[in-house]
């Protein structure tokens, strides 16, 4: 169960120490940031194994989040968690709407377009503040920007591709 990767969603990752007192900065990609912290508890991998970490309190700190991660409580042990990805069990997680997705969900899916050209796969996405962008990774890479309907034109993430209206010379 704990380690059943296809069940571990990303949510962020370690930044840097805070404080003397255990205290971690978090990288977070959840929207807004500090959402990250509705989620108890929090997994980091450990010698290649999911482990679960009790949240014992966190805030917002200027444009991060920093977190205390229950038997954290000194800088040394904080320092070891460094770079850490934090992941929480998908049933965590509020259900998706219809049309929403979680960037987690898309990555590695492979794209297509209305023609039937593969572009790539979905190497990972970009915040721009318009909009998303979808990084495919083919025979180039390629910027396609997440706009549903007038780019994305279907996603199905059970059969692991992406319908887009693209053309490839972009």
């Amino acid at each position: 169960m704990g380690n059943d990767l296809s069940n571990m969603v990303v949510m962020g990752r370690i930044s840097g120490v805070y404080g003397v007192r255990g205290w971690i900065k978090i990288f977070s990609d959840t929207d807004p940031r500090e959402n990250i912290l509705n989620y108890d508890p929090w997994y980091l991998k450990v010698d290649g194994k999911w482990q679960s970490f009790s949240l014992q309190g966190g805030k917002r700190h200027g444009k991060g989040v920093v977190a205390h991660l229950q038997g954290c409580d000194e800088r040394d042990q904080a320092l070891l968690l460094l770079n850490m990805e934090i992941a929480v069990q998908r049933q965590q997680l509020p259900a998706a709407s219809e049309n929403e997705f979680y960037w987690s969900d898309l990555v590695g899916l492979l794209v297509i377009n209305q023609q039937g050209i593969e572009l790539g796969k979905i190497d990972s996405l970009l915040e721009t503040g318009a909009n998303d962008v979808l990084v495919v990774k083919g025979d180039r890479e390629r910027l396609i920007p997440f706009i549903h309907d007038q780019v994305v034109k279907s996603v199905d993430v059970e059969q692991g591709q992406m319908m887009v209206d693209w053309d490839p010379d972009f």
